[in-house]
């Protein structure tokens, strides 16, 4: 059955092609439907007037008519389409006018006939479609449907193929969810039949990747079913080159070398102070890496003390990374040498390479790192830490804080803002890799390796693109389970799909795809430099919470009322406090304060009050996160609130009670010292800000949903670890 439905769409396909053309007309769309059993209403194919009148009366009431034409994409934007013809009269006057407005649309354009179809019910019009994303491949579409889709461009996406869950879960995922349902009394639609026409779409694109976009538009989805009005099918111009795949084992073996080697080259070493090559050797020399430092350079004999090699073919023994600092012309010819060498990995810091316009030397050095196996970091990159191998690999300034933070940059610029970042917050890294222009190594090789490495928490990336979305993906998937990764995207607002030939297509530019498909694969989405940053520095440092359930404990309203917005806005859950707990909650605080959630215990309250309402939020299991506003007053000062706060987690957590526990704190600048006193003791806290611990707070939720902690109604289905 399967071979019968792929033979008939193949030898379709194949005839477009000899014809010349890439869109299917309407009539060849509908064996493809038929093929793989996606719904479309009875039609047929009039060449004449009277053919036209005939079929209409067999269907035996209102029709649509439809210029069929290979040479007309757009069928109503030629004044080809009219809908709710009855009648032989008002047949032969809508087929007449239809091809003469044809005519007048494109005069060359090769006239089929008319297409006679049935007229559906009315329902809710959505639409169905697939295109081919240049970063994800296949991807499948779902959103709201008809002459209106790309103005709401209420849409979301899926890699495709997608299975019955998966497509279901589409009809959820976009803000009209609540019309599918049924809103005012209306009955919803048969979701079931609706995610049955997103399935069949997304395997027909999986099973022939020749076909560029699909198209149901509009989908009329009724309570009895879902059938489509329209079917549009694009076939690409060419296909793209496959891209050399690395097995699992493979990425681990060559990044174990790279991250942690015990023999480094340098190619183009230097003695001579303000040089790259000079950098990177002061860097691993007086960075204490503890393998050894081999210079290469065939002017000198010695660099920094130790022996320099003329070539790195010179060198004794076995070599696992080469570190080039040496100009863009020089590096195909030293390459070559590095794979008789047998070194299975170049981190080649030089620009001049595809980023100025040089493809074709960029491509020389990607050939010649595939013949003899080299994983290739960069070009045009700052280079590499690896702070617990003691490597600084780069020419920028050294940083040795060794921590769980993973971070990657395509961008030299972002590179150097995540080393100063990291220094003035004193986050502790495992390690910070420039990437550039990805040449071969990139994210998702990265991922695998951050992903098994027991030295990193947490990964957080900032990238321009993706070279290979699905192996990106994958990579993400295997990792979230194990630990957060956030990922800052830039381009947000590039336009996409400039040329596109269907309405699906149109709409999957502008950074749809990446937004959901991102989030589909449980990284954690920053809208921003710092907010990565940030996510990165806090998701380490706070335990996975077990529920949904969040209190907010502050001592001064307007942070109660501004928290509580951070909560919404961040996706969170006000927990409704019940009434044992309301009263709990009321012995502690003054009767001009408020329980109920924000709990105000108001601004004059001593030590005491917070510590109290504090050890009842950690006490109590129904209550799972708490966000706590401090206001600055001379009763409980900054620094008494946080030694406080910190004592009492502290005690939780020797309990085996370890809930995620966030605070603004607003005040003099003493606050500063207090957020920093209580960060480093295990409390995300910001000073002058409510929406930033919020929005932390928020990011580790999302990982704990992506990772399987928490089910949708927010039960705690398992734990990974305390402080991640």
């Amino acid at each position: 059955m399967a071979e019968d439905r792929e033979l008939r769409v193949r030898t379709l396909l194949e005839a477009v092609r000899a014809d010349g053309r890439t869109a299917l007309t309407a009539p060849e769309g509908k064996v493809v439907a038929d093929a793989y059993g996606i719904a479309v209403p009875g039609e047929e194919l009039a060449t004449d007037v009277d053919e036209a009148v005939a079929y209409a009366a067999r269907f035996g009431g209102p029709v649509v008519m439809k210029i069929v034409s290979p040479d007309i994409l757009h069928k109503t934007d030629a004044g080809g389409v009219v809908v709710g013809v009855e009648g032989a009269a008002d047949v032969r006057v809508a087929f007449h006018r239809i091809v003469e407005n044809a005519r007048v649309y494109n005069a060359e354009a090769k006239i089929e006939g008319v297409q006679v179809q049935e007229l559906l019910p009315k329902g809710t019009e959505v639409i169905v479609g697939a295109v081919t994303d240049p970063t994800f491949g296949k991807v499948v579409a779902f959103g709201l449907g008809g002459v209106l889709v790309e103005v709401l461009k209420d849409v979301t996406f899926r890699l495709a193929p997608v299975t019955a869950d998966e497509a279901l879960s589409m009809l959820d995922s976009i803000k009209a969810a609540e019309v599918l349902r049924g809103v005012r009394g209306q009955a919803g639609v048969d979701r079931w039949a609706v995610a049955e026409q997103i399935r069949r779409v997304s395997q027909l694109v999986a099973e022939f990747p020749e076909i560029a976009e699909v198209d149901l538009n509009p989908v009329i989805a009724t309570p009895e079913g879902a059938v489509a009005a329209d079917i549009r099918i694009i076939l690409a111009e060419q296909q793209p080159p496959a891209r050399k795949k690395y097995s699992r084992d493979e990425i681990l073996t060559s990044m174990r070398r790279l991250m942690q080697p015990r023999s480094v080259a340098v190619i183009g070493a230097s003695n001579e102070q303000g040089k790259i090559g000079n950098s990177v050797m002061r860097n691993l020399v007086d960075g204490g890496f503890a393998g050894e430092i081999h210079p290469v350079n065939p002017k000198a004999d010695d660099i920094l003390g130790r022996k320099a090699y003329k070539s790195v073919t010179d060198v004794p023994g076995e070599v696992d990374v080469a570190v080039f600092a040496i100009p863009a012309k020089f590096v195909a010819a030293a390459l070559e040498e590095v794979g008789r060498k047998r070194i299975p990995n170049a981190v080649l810091i030089p620009s001049g390479f595809a980023e100025t316009g040089e493809h074709e030397l960029q491509a020389e050095i990607v050939a010649i790192g595939e013949r003899y196996g080299i994983r290739l970091l960069g070009p045009n990159i700052y280079g590499y830490y690896s702070t617990w191998q003691d490597l600084c690999a780069t020419f920028c300034t050294p940083y040795d804080v060794k921590g769980g933070v993973a971070l990657t940059s395509q961008s030299g610029g972002i590179g150097m803002a995540i080393l100063g970042f990291a220094r003035t917050t004193k986050t502790g890294v495992s390690a910070i890799v420039g990437l550039g222009n990805k040449s071969d190594l990139d994210e998702d090789d990265l991922l695998t390796w951050f992903g098994e490495d027991p030295h990193t928490e947490c990964i957080a990336m900032h990238l321009e693109d993706l070279k290979d979305g699905r192996a990106f993906v994958e990579a993400a998937r295997n990792t979230v389970p194990k630990k957060p990764v956030v990922v800052l995207k830039a381009g947000r607002t590039a336009a996409g799909a400039k040329a596109a030939g269907s309405h699906t297509g149109a709409l999957a530019g502008d950074d749809a795809v990446y937004d959901d498909i991102l989030r589909q694969a449980g990284v954690i989405r920053a809208p921003g430099l710092n907010d990565m940053l940030e996510y990165a520095r806090g998701l380490p440092v706070l335990p996975a919470p077990q529920g949904d359930n969040v209190v907010i404990i502050t001592g001064a309203g307007g942070s109660g009322v501004l928290l509580s917005d951070a909560i919404t806005d961040n996706g969170l859950t006000l927990m409704e406090i019940p009434p044992d707990l309301d009263e709990a909650f009321r012995r502690f605080i003054p009767p001009f304060g408020a329980a109920g959630n924000p709990v105000d215990i108001t601004g004059g309250e001593p030590p005491s009050t917070y510590e109290a309402t504090i050890r009842l939020g950690l006490e109590d299991p129904r209550i799972h996160a708490l966000v706590l506003g401090y206001w600055h007053t001379i009763v409980t000062p900054p620094m008494v609130f946080a030694e406080l706060t910190a004592r009492v987690v502290a005690e939780f957590r020797e309990r085996g009670i370890e809930k995620p526990v966030v605070a603004s704190l607003a005040g003099d600048v003493e606050v500063e010292e207090a957020c920093q006193y209580l960060y480093e003791r295990g409390v995300v806290a910001y000073p002058y800000t409510t929406e930033r611990p919020v929005a932390v707070l928020g990011a580790k939720y999302r990982w704990a949903r992506a990772a399987g902690l928490l089910g949708s109604d927010g039960s705690g289905s398992g734990r990974l670890g305390g402080g991640s």
